[in-house]
């Protein structure tokens, strides 16, 4: 917590406003929508709920098939199958780690082939790292397939200036507790296009239709973020810079400390890109390490109480959607064989930083000899 959220929740209880309405929702709507550069920003009670609304808006049901992501938390993937539509997983590239825009328009050319013209593509940012964004829009602009980027984990990103999550017809944002900033639980649909933000919160808000009575023509959700979580996002995005610039002071002292070590490899930003470092990850290749692997390193960590977890499993490779269609190429295969994300949490302090960097050469000292 920054501090300043209090203010904002208090203020909040002061005026009896608790309900999913009120100052706070409006305010961190308006905050979301000036961070981010977005025209509109709806905010909603998690990432998944926006992602849920963003399919329903474009019509996904029964049937349909929509692109995701492969390399990926299942909240990416999960809202397509609510629908009863088929997602269908593209692998990653190697530079940013995300959806892959050769391999994209690869699915999309055999999906048409097959009778089975895509409904929409999610992209995702993962571990603040921005995707190709601008390739995939140009894909799939040509192949007129609208884009819902998943920024979950990108918020304060950017590619050439331009905020992630702002270069799709809809943009979807997570504030869940182990997000960048939090509102404890919660997410945001954001976009450029008024009519779809105001049907999300329509749409958040059971489907009321205007009256004096209740009626409702068609169905709705429980969507809406309250006005306490909201007034907690509102503390938040007073400190969403400092949560950045912390996030990238870890990976650059990760960097300066690790790079050097045989076998391990860092996701490096492209020309023009910003991440905003939610999670600094590595690679570990046992060929160049002399047998030192992930798990070895993940319970060295452990030893020392210190926690580190493996990079998402892939979607083609979970049991849930192992039997959906995919177009692989062994990318993200291999990032989660090798992969490890390190603590990177905004109050890591610095003593716990060089405990970590510690334990970090005890586990490869064979290897620095």
């Amino acid at each position: 917590m920054g501090g300043k959220e209090f203010n904002f929740i208090k203020e909040a209880f002061d005026t009896n406003w608790i309900s999913p309405l009120g100052p706070n929702v409006d305010g961190f709507e308006k905050d979301l929508e000036f961070f981010t550069k977005a025209k509109y920003a709806a905010a909603l009670s998690s990432g998944t709920a926006a992602l849920h609304l963003a399919l329903i808006m474009l019509g996904v049901g029964p049937g349909d098939e929509v692109i995701c992501q492969s390399f990926t938390f299942a909240a990416s993937a999960n809202p397509i199958v609510y629908l009863g539509a088929t997602p269908i997983f593209v692998d990653s590239e190697s530079e940013t780690w995300n959806m892959c825009p050769d391999l994209l328009e690869l699915a999309i050319k055999d999906r048409i082939l097959k009778g089975k013209k895509p409904k929409a593509i999610i992209p995702v940012h993962l571990y603040g790292m921005p995707a190709k964004i601008e390739r995939i829009m140009s894909i799939a602009d040509r192949y007129e397939i609208p884009v819902i980027e998943d920024a979950a984990e990108a918020i304060g990103s950017t590619v050439n200036g331009k905020p992630v999550g702002a270069f799709g017809l809809m943009g979807i944002l997570s504030f869940n507790g182990n997000k960048l900033i939090t509102t404890s639980g919660g997410g945001a649909l954001i976009s450029n296009d008024e009519k779809l933000i105001a049907q999300a919160r329509f749409l958040a808000t059971q489907a009321r239709d205007p009256g004096p009575h209740y009626q409702h023509s068609q169905i709705g959700y429980n969507y809406r973020l309250s006005n306490i979580c909201a007034g907690i996002g509102r503390g938040q995005m007073m400190v969403v810079k400092d949560r950045v610039n912390r996030r990238r002071e870890i990976y650059d002292f990760y960097f300066k400390n690790f790079s050097g070590f045989p076998g391990i490899s860092f996701l490096a930003e492209p020309d023009g890109y910003k991440s905003n470092r939610w999670l600094t990850t590595i690679l570990i290749d046992p060929l160049k390490t002399h047998g030192v692997t992930k798990e070895i390193v993940k319970h060295a960590l452990e030893a020392e109480n210190i926690e580190s977890r493996p990079l998402w499993k892939p979607m083609h490779l979970q049991p849930i959607f192992e039997s959906y269609p995919s177009y692989i190429d062994g990318t993200s295969e291999n990032l989660f064989n090798y992969g490890l994300c390190l603590p990177s949490g905004s109050n890591l302090t610095d003593e716990e930083l060089k405990r970590i960097a510690t334990t970090m050469r005890s586990a490869f000292a064979n290897v620095l000899v």
